[in-house]
């Protein structure tokens, strides 16, 4: 039987995306959209033959799906999410969770009552580079890892809410603690010089298990950029290296001249494509759905990243190096 799924969202990129993985796959009843806007709404129900709502109430009430997929815009997430965590749906949600430690906590607090699936989208994990580095470090051929470097960045929007600090460098929070272990503690130093807020960061970090390291993120760049992202993680027995999340892996041992490299081969489509990361996301989030599991990334683990963002921002405004719990 097909798991119904509708889709809050309507989003031209990413909502897209959401849409078209929800079209495809062949275990998914994609059943309705939802969003504000009845004419842009009507027109995205058209393009997948779906049906259209602009209330969630009428929506859940007609539709009765089984899992609802949430795709709005960064900083309006807590209402709808919580109208549905209410209403008793299952859910996978875009990151960020929420710009708030209360809102993220509620959304927590109510799902966790109901004992509701509550998936998060950090896709990244998912990119073929990445996973490859996640198995060289699981299989000890880094050895010790003493440190690791995150850059990524591109245009972006005004960021007196820090956007770019929790919208977007959520990955890379997520990512390092997922490939290095628990962050311990955080110190960073952020910069205005573009005139809209502070829209450019470095963070230092230090990992329990004893290495360190740093990320650079901005909206201040530009996505057109070769190697907008850039990650470096170097261990007492390799190093690995990741260009652009989906474009190239690296592994080298010290002292060894020659490394291996991984780049998408001629006919590889889908693994030089950054959504296809979300498409084997959505995927194993589905399968643990349908199987009565633990979602592969749950809301937590958002409420974890946006922990570690407004860390980094007490570091800034009070000029200290901030303590964090492993725990979630």
């Amino acid at each position: 039987m097909k798991t119904k799924i509708a889709l809050l969202g309507t989003g031209e990129w990413w909502g897209w995306h959401h849409a078209r993985i929800l079209a495809e796959h062949p275990d998914v009843d994609f059943c309705a959209i939802m969003g504000r806007n009845p004419e842009r709404t009507q027109a995205r129900a058209n393009e997948f033959n779906v049906r259209s709502y602009t209330g969630i109430d009428k929506m859940l009430a007609n539709e009765k799906p089984d899992l609802v997929s949430v795709c709005l815009g960064n900083k309006d997430h807590y209402e709808p999410t919580m109208a549905l965590i209410k209403a008793g749906v299952p859910l996978f949600v875009e990151k960020p969770l929420v710009f708030d430690m209360k809102e993220a906590d509620a959304l927590i607090e109510e799902a966790e009552k109901r004992k509701l699936f509550f998936a998060l989208n950090f896709n990244h994990r998912w990119a073929l580079p990445i996973e490859k580095a996640h198995q060289a470090i699981k299989e000890g051929k880094l050895g010790n890892i003493v440190y690791a470097t995150w850059r990524f960045g591109g245009e972006g929007p005004e960021c007196h809410q820090w956007e770019n600090l929790i919208e977007t460098q959520c990955h890379g929070f997520d990512m390092l603690e997922h490939l290095c272990g628990p962050i311990d503690s955080i110190a960073m130093h952020a910069s205005d010089a573009a005139n809209k807020g502070f829209s450019s960061y470095a963070i230092s970090l230090h990992f329990s298990n004893a290495a360190v390291g740093g990320m650079t993120g901005s909206y201040d760049t530009s996505y057109a950029y070769p190697l907008t992202h850039f990650l470096e993680i170097n261990g007492t027995k390799a190093r690995i290296t990741v260009e652009d999340t989906v474009k190239k892996y690296s592994f080298q041992e010290v002292g060894n001249e020659t490394a291996e490299v991984w780049q998408a081969g001629y006919f590889n489509d889908k693994d030089r494509m950054f959504h296809y990361a979300f498409d084997k996301h959505f995927n194993d989030m589905l399968k643990a759905f349908r199987a009565g599991q633990e979602p592969p990334v749950n809301a937590r683990m958002g409420r974890r990243a946006l922990r570690l963002a407004k860390a980094a921002i007490e570091s800034f405004e009070k000029n200290i190096i901030v303590k964090v719990t492993p725990e979630y």
